[in-house]
């Protein structure tokens, strides 16, 4: 008779046969049989965090810089529920994410025991899929699976919880050959006669853009993305869950489209009479008013996820399927239409494109008082770093200076919070990069917002030795909110002032987490403080940048507007370009 092991020690074992270096998490009553048998585990780390959210953005991080399943681990009621973030998170941006969390006793659930609460019924709208395990036998079943879901067809966040008497009750530990899932068949492949049809609308367009989504990302697809751009000359924007999805430096690339994209990539979609979307989800922040958006142009949309396909816009061309596997196939077909001598010339098109790249660059103006300029200081961290680091960003104007002024040239570079717009995740994300890719330098762009929420992960970094560097966007503001108050509240600025410049003092902050501190308000030292930080490898690092209050994020698409209605900080708004068409 084989021997029998706590559903603790089979969840351990679990992990170790999904082959998981890392571990994200705190304990607490429920989920403490668990850790008891983790300590000994000689192939699974635990990192012990300072609050939940950032084991949940912790994960997120490890998992879009490695493209791995992320894991992060909680204790019931509060804990769990402290995760409710970080998995709505990942559920928008479609992270492989595994949460487990321990559960009141099975008996117990239902009585409102202490710190019991029904994080399954909480989660079920924001997870691929959930588990309530309450037999031992039933744990290694459900991981196995909860990996396979995390991270095939479109990625997202599984959630397995597990009371504690199953935890502590014995059972023969049986890890799964094969994974039945009979209704969870993700489709992959691509119609054969979709991709001819697709290939025959591309070579026939006159004004086509490839409209490259986070989707890209998460396939691994950029080298296929590359190379279909390069075969055809068609243009290439890419959202902000994309960039780095196609390299900044590429002639082909015309920046990032939506309410702060470039004019250029904002007028490619607005004029275009073909959308190639690849792995994007026409989300409002791309598309402004839906009505005015693209009004012209006909629409092949390649998604995993058939519930995408037609939610936003109606796709001419649908196809559900792996965008890297459509795009391979894409190829050939486009080349079988070229060598039939079918193809438009798009010179116009580019004449056009390239008017407004010369005529609308991306740009700011230097503050006259001689404070400093936030985007300055983002675009030397750019350039000083350089493209083979990982930037992760928190929410707001720094954000989008950050998908901006850093030239983004490799996937897997870029990490933000797109869809849920989470202030608080760029420390523990950097955090969970950094742990996974630890030869790379990894940065955290915060404002002074976004970092008081959980900058205590600082001190988890320094006790696990994981050198993240910080760099501060300090405007002592609630930043994108007070430019909202600029442009539509009359200068009112109703609680959007956080005293940052002087209340806390960061770099005291830093020195107190056992940080090395830095602080820069002068232009000309930007530069030479950043390479400090750079040369700083053995501690965290956190730069203060105290940088000028009013600065804004131009080009700007109000919210409720469509693209058209795009404007700039000196009021060059194209309409677009006069109705030039």
């Amino acid at each position: 008779m084989a021997e029998k092991i706590t559903g603790a020690e089979s969840l351990v074992r679990s992990l170790e046969n999904a082959n998981v270096e890392v571990v994200f998490g705190i304990p607490g009553g429920a989920i403490l049989p668990a850790y008891d048998p983790l300590m000994d585990s000689k192939s699974v780390r635990h990192i012990l965090v300072r609050h939940e959210q950032g084991a949940g953005h912790a994960a997120e991080g490890y998992a879009a810089a490695t493209g791995r399943v992320g894991v992060c681990m909680a204790t019931s009621g509060p804990g769990a529920t402290n995760l409710v973030t970080p998995i709505a998170d990942a559920h928008m941006d479609s992270v492989p994410m595994v949460a487990i969390t321990g559960q009141v006793p099975g008996p117990a659930i239902g009585t409102d025991a202490f710190q019991e609460a029904d994080i399954r019924g909480i989660t079920m709208p924001i997870t691929k899929h959930n588990y309530l395990v309450r037999d031992p036998a039933d744990i290694p079943r459900a991981i196995k699976e909860a990996f396979h879901l995390a991270s095939t067809g479109r990625p997202g966040p599984v959630l397995v919880d597990i009371t504690k008497d199953a935890l502590q009750a014995r059972s023969e530990f049986v890890w799964p050959d094969t994974i039945d899932l009979p209704g969870y068949k993700p489709t992959t492949k691509p119609h054969g006669r979709q991709i001819k049809e697709a290939a025959r609308m591309i070579v026939e367009a006159k004004r086509p853009v490839l409209y490259v989504g986070g989707g890209v990302i998460r396939a691994r697809a950029s080298k296929e993305l590359r190379q279909l751009a390069e075969l055809t000359g068609i243009p290439v924007v890419t959202t902000l869950m994309a960039r780095g999805a196609f390299p900044d430096s590429h002639t082909l690339h015309m920046g990032m489209p939506g309410m702060h994209g470039t004019v250029g990539a904002v007028g490619a979609l607005q004029q275009s009479d073909l959308l190639i979307t690849l792995g994007a989800r026409f989300d409002d922040r791309v598309t402004g008013r839906l009505d005015s958006f693209a009004q012209k142009a006909k629409v092949i949309h390649i998604d995993i996820d058939p519930a995408e396909i037609g939610k936003n816009r109606i796709a001419d061309i649908p196809i559900v399927a792996d965008v890297r596997e459509a795009l391979i196939q894409l190829i050939p077909a486009v080349t079988a239409e070229f060598d039939a001598h079918n193809r438009e010339d798009l010179t116009d098109w580019w004449r056009t494109l390239n008017h407004w790249r010369e005529t609308y660059p991306l740009g700011y103006d230097i503050p006259t008082d001689g404070t400093l300029s936030p985007q300055y200081v983002i675009e030397r961290l750019g350039k000083i770093s350089g493209p083979d680091s990982i930037y992760a960003s928190g929410v707001g104007q720094h954000q989008m200076w950050a998908a901006q002024f850093v030239g983004y040239e490799n996937p897997n570079t870029w990490l933000n919070s797109g869809g849920l717009g989470t202030m608080g995740y760029s420390v523990p994300a950097a955090m969970g990069a950094k742990v996974g890719c630890p030869d790379k330098t990894v940065w955290a762009i915060d404002g002074d917002g976004c970092f008081q929420m959980t900058n205590q992960e600082l001190a988890t970094c320094t006790i696990n030795n994981i050198p993240i560097k910080v760099a501060l966007i300090n405007n002592s503001s609630l930043g994108m909110v007070r430019q909202w108050q600029t442009l539509f509240y009359n200068e009112r600025y109703s609680n959007t002032d956080l005293h940052s410049h002087t209340f806390p003092d960061f770099v005291k902050l830093a020195d107190a987490y056992g940080c090395l501190g830095l602080r820069c308000d002068r232009p000309e030292d930007v530069d030479k403080t950043i390479e400090k930080a750079l040369s700083t490898n053995d501690v965290p690092v956190v730069v203060d940048f105290q940088v000028h209050r009013d600065a804004m994020v131009w080009p700007m698409v109000a919210a409720g507007t469509g693209n058209d209605e795009i404007s700039f900080a000196r009021d060059l708004a194209p309409k677009w370009e006069r109705e030039e068409d």
